[in-house]
């Protein structure tokens, strides 16, 4: 009936606001804001979504304010301040909206590590450089692909191994590492570290370092720490002495700002029998989590402070990665499963030939699965659902 008052309206401000902050998905929340005007307004004007980023993430409460690069400013001269405001404030709350759904996101992880950046130390240069650990294969042209440090004779030393990733903002989730074992020495030992912990964070000279990969890879002994501010340290992960890639998943989705990771391998094990000295050795090196093409940083001039920069046009990009990721997966699945498919397709072949023998169409379904499409919703978020 026309004039009527919502619940929502009936309620208190403070009521439904801590009703609110009860909901830990942002789909909820923006679903709350596209029943009226009145819910939209409180959503954006309360940063509910920001909020909730934060407390998946705690490195987003970081960024001081939103730029949406490639939109087109609204005319100053038609519009008040206030109109400017709720416009800005919408465009942020559209921004943290998607990068909540990113946060939250299952089941759609993917390689984030892009290429090396600098080892603390490199025994033989390039045979053992820091670039073979992107290689899965322990084995490349007949010859051992891994990266090694240089001989210690104490074990406490540690060596760093440090990487970019793809993208200025990235979500990640695990490392994985898989020590090198040299079967071409007696006993075949492990070169593995004691224990292992990351680093996230990124130059100090902003977004991205200019200087080439290749120009940094051949300088690189020594502690590089200076160079890189780290926004994110993880606990320190036991490492088995072991010949496979171990998993170490950090204990929340890390939003690395700056695309900058930094394994640490801590206390050396294996001792090399020809100089009696301790070295460590890593065959590969992976970053799962979701790189975030979309969204980009800049530095305030105060200390740890962030403009977050979103752009539609590298979104639509984005997106488009991320269905033909899909599509790729899923074409990988359907290979793999090639014998499955064969063999359903016998199963049902046969099942008609005994139903067309019976005459009874009434056991179709028992002899024939369900293919028909699932009506149901396939839980795909919409930060611009208002």
């Amino acid at each position: 009936m026309k004039g009527t008052l919502s619940m929502v309206e009936r309620l208190d401000l403070d009521a439904v606001t801590t009703i609110l902050r009860l909901l830990n998905d942002p789909a909820d929340i923006v679903r709350f804001a596209a029943v009226s005007r009145t819910c939209q307004k409180i959503v954006v004007e309360s940063r509910f979504v920001k909020d909730l980023c934060i407390g998946i993430s705690p490195e987003v409460a970081l960024f001081n304010s939103v730029v949406v690069e490639d939109k087109m400013s609204i005319n100053e001269g038609q519009s008040s301040c206030k109109d400017l405001e709720w416009e800005n404030l919408k465009r942020e709350h559209r921004v943290y909206a998607m990068l909540a759904h990113e946060l939250r996101a299952i089941g759609t992880d993917r390689s984030c590590i892009c290429e090396p950046v600098h080892a603390s130390s490199t025994d033989n240069y390039p045979e053992e450089s820091i670039i073979n650990t992107l290689d899965p294969r322990h084995r490349e042209a007949g010859r051992p692909s891994y990266w090694s440090s240089k001989g210690e004779s104490n074990i406490q030393v540690p060596e760093t191994l440090t990487y970019a990733l793809h993208t200025e903002l990235c979500v990640v989730h695990e490392i994985k590492i898989r020590p090198f074992r040299a079967y071409f020495q007696l006993g075949a030992p492990i070169y593995s570290a004691n224990a292992v912990r990351f680093r996230l964070g990124y130059f100090n000279s902003g977004p991205r370092s200019n200087i080439p990969a290749v120009d940094r890879l051949v300088s690189s002994d020594g502690s590089d720490c200076e160079d890189y501010v780290w926004m994110y340290v993880s606990q320190e992960y036991p490492m088995q002495q072991v010949d496979k890639l171990q998993t170490f998943k950090l204990p929340r989705p890390v939003l690395c700002i700056g695309a900058i990771l930094q394994i640490e391998l801590l206390g050396r094990i294996q001792k090399q029998v020809t100089d009696g000295l301790y070295y460590i050795c890593v065959c590969h090196v992976d970053v799962v989590g979701r790189p975030l093409s979309f969204l980009n940083f800049e530095v305030l001039a105060q200390a740890r402070q962030f403009i977050l920069k979103y752009s539609e046009s590298r979104e639509c990009s984005h997106m488009l990665s991320e269905n033909t990721s899909r599509l790729i997966e899923d074409e990988v699945t359907g290979m793999s499963s090639v014998t499955h498919s064969v063999a359903a397709r016998i199963r049902q072949a046969r099942a008609r030939r005994v139903i067309a023998l019976l005459g009874n169409t009434g056991i179709v379904n028992f002899f024939l699965p369900n293919n028909q499409d699932s009506d149901e919703e396939d839980g795909h978020f919409d930060p611009a659902i208002f």
